[in-house]
């Protein structure tokens, strides 16, 4: 693909994302991924008010439980909600499905529950079911079903994608979606977020690269600890961080596209606190540096070198180890707490409690150098999140 300008890169601001209120920070916002594959969870109403001990004001699902749902009522704490993708081929064949559905899941809570989103699908692409040719259709179903209830203002729509969408991904200024995707899928999906004036998800997780490609990406560069940067060459910007060049990646993506007015949302992101021996980088010291530098670099930092001005706004994977999730250890193991609430290993989530920057504090570097750095290159392997990177 064409590499953008990289005076539209630098130069070119955007407004925010009409869901989110305005940071009175530098930084974005942070939320939490709490999923249920666990026959040992504490109940809803428990994990609410441990969100609310955390001061996590943000949590996404995987589904519209109704005991979960019903706990979140009157709490504050802004809701994402799923539509699985096992119900994507009837919410795609007839809007009366998905009127049911808005109706018995989202209309039966909203407001007292803050829904703010439906993530229609999750990772539809690699999903083995074969179920992309029905998101859009879906995605528009949802939508023209919330507009029904007159929530759709309120709530938006959009699905969350791997970073397997893209054909490219190095170096980020590359960044392309895959080819086969782009005319019946990306572009017509990013039509509808722009329309609607939603977001693109995205599912980010360097740990995957580093795990495949240890010998040629630094442990330091994945953790956000102090690194001399690598620069890309197809922009001259500098990354100091995996998880900043794979967003870009997507941006550029999206830029190439030209949508790239449409915003983003990192809807899942971590790193495991245990693996099996060939799951590498995998520990409870990597899982604390990774995520706890996460938050930092969210909170107390804006955007990243494409996209400076943009406020980055994440989702961490997860709250809870869970132990009924297959494949291998680290799959059990992304948690920050147990399900008994004892954490995992101890970060800061909030602004108020974090003490210190991250370790590595850049300020985005435009100019082109010459920096003697291991690049962080994609590999193609297949995890069991789904994803392929």
């Amino acid at each position: 693909m064409a590499s953008p300008s990289f005076s539209s890169f630098f130069f070119s601001f955007f407004i925010l994302f009409s869901l989110l209120p305005a940071p009175s920070h530098a930084g974005g916002s942070f939320g939490i991924n709490y999923g249920r594959v666990a026959n040992d969870l504490p109940p809803a109403s428990k994990v609410v008010e441990l969100l609310k001990s955390q001061g996590l004001a943000r949590v996404k699902l995987y589904d519209t439980d109704a005991d979960v749902l019903t706990a979140l009522a009157n709490s504050s704490i802004s809701v994402v909600v799923a539509l699985p993708n096992e119900l994507l081929s009837a919410a795609a064949a007839d809007q009366s499905f998905t009127d049911a559905w808005v109706q018995a899941n989202i209309s039966r809570y909203y407001p007292a529950t803050p829904i703010e989103a439906v993530a229609v699908g999750n990772e539809v692409f690699v999903d083995p079911k074969n179920t992309t040719q029905f998101l859009v259709p879906a995605i528009k179903n949802v939508y023209a079903s919330l507009v029904k209830q007159n929530i759709s203002t309120n709530i938006k729509v959009s699905s969350p994608i791997a970073l397997s969408a893209l054909q490219s991904s190095y170096p980020s200024s590359a960044g392309s979606f895959k080819s086969e995707l782009i005319e019946p899928v990306i572009k017509p999906m990013l039509d509808f977020l722009r329309e609607t004036s939603s977001y693109l998800m995205v599912n980010a997780y360097p740990f995957f690269a580093y795990a495949a490609n240890a010998d040629k990406i630094s442990l330091d560069y994945a953790l956000f600890k102090e690194n001399p940067g690598v620069v890309d060459s197809g922009n001259g910007l500098t990354y100091y961080s995996l998880f900043d060049a794979e967003i870009d990646a997507v941006f550029a993506a999206m830029s190439a596209l030209q949508y790239d007015d449409v915003k983003m949302v990192v809807t899942e992101t971590g790193w495991p606190s245990k693996g099996d021996e060939d799951e590498v980088g995998a520990s409870e010291d990597n899982a604390a540096s990774y995520n706890g530098n996460l938050v930092r670099r969210v909170l107390k930092r804006s955007g990243t070198p494409l996209r400076p001005n943009d406020p980055l706004n994440v989702f961490l994977f997860a709250l809870f180890n869970e132990d009924e999730k297959p494949g291998p250890t680290s799959e059990r193991n992304y948690g920050l707490f147990y399900p008994d609430e004892q954490k995992v290993y101890n970060i800061p989530l909030t602004l108020g409690k974090l003490k210190g920057g991250v370790e590595s504090e850049p300020t985005w570097n435009v100019e082109k150098s010459q920096v003697p750095v291991t690049r962080g290159g994609r590999v193609e392997t297949t995890s069991l999140h789904g994803r392929t990177w």
